[in-house]
């Protein structure tokens, strides 16, 4: 099951797990992998980003993504997904209500992305075909992932994804967005200030103390940063 993964630019996580830090705004896109599927966690920017994913995921593993789970329904994080046809979506529940192709498509470019990129991204919008409301288990074959819908924190729809540990690895959980390592954590219109703070308390009681908690930008942190990064969002929203 496992990989070389460095040679193909990701970092490995854990046997089986591994992810990759993409340019311009450091997000986080997560890979697992099992004996009959593959797990994507988050798509990129763009359909080229989307399309460069896919390439490197079919290189290291010789086979396709065949499921995608969205943390969030930000820019960032959901405009490469047209680029893995036939992969099944996940999203939380409600995020078919958020994610609009004209709202993306704006977000992008003002970001910084090429207008044609973004619109050609958004475009081709798609949406999740199954929703998570608490927590979905999905066979991959040889080992079962967890998705759990955390939020609403710092979106109305936060999606965390747990990988179960193994003999060699401990547990390894995807935050998305709720946890920020490269920079302070935004709260963008759609944040849900007062209770962040409950979504990364989910986190922790998700992962346990010596889980590996994966931002959606930034380094690998412990459990120790997540509760530190928790005081923080309380004591700057004004909740306990």
């Amino acid at each position: 099951m496992d990989v070389r993964w460095e040679e193909f630019g990701w970092e490995r996580l854990g046997d089986g797990v591994g992810r990759r830090r993409l340019p311009g705004w450091d997000a986080t896109v997560g890979l697992v992998v099992g004996d009959d599927a593959v797990l994507l966690y988050d798509t990129g920017s763009t359909l080229r980003e989307g399309a460069e994913l896919r390439a490197q995921a079919q290189a290291l593993l010789g086979r396709r993504v065949t499921h995608i789970a969205l943390s969030h329904p930000h820019f960032d994080h959901v405009l490469g997904t047209a680029a893995f046809s036939g992969a099944e979506v996940y999203g939380a529940v409600g995020i078919d209500r958020v994610l609009d192709g004209d709202a993306l498509r704006v977000d992008a470019v003002t970001q910084g992305v090429p207008a044609a990129q973004a619109a050609e991204a958004a475009d081709l919008l798609v949406l999740p075909h199954h929703f998570v409301t608490g927590e979905w288990t999905l066979e991959l074959g040889g080992r079962q992932v967890l998705l759990a819908n955390v939020g609403p924190g710092h979106s109305g729809h936060d999606l965390a994804l747990l990988v179960p540990g193994s003999s060699d690895s401990p547990e390894i959980v995807f935050c998305g967005d709720l946890v920020e390592e490269s920079g302070d954590p935004q709260a963008g219109p759609d944040a849900v200030r007062t209770r962040w703070p409950a979504a990364l308390d989910r986190l922790l009681d998700l992962g346990g103390e010596d889980a590996v908690y994966v931002p959606g930008h930034g380094a690998v942190v412990d459990a120790a940063f997540v509760r530190a990064q928790r005081a923080q969002l309380a004591a700057e929203f004004g909740v306990s």
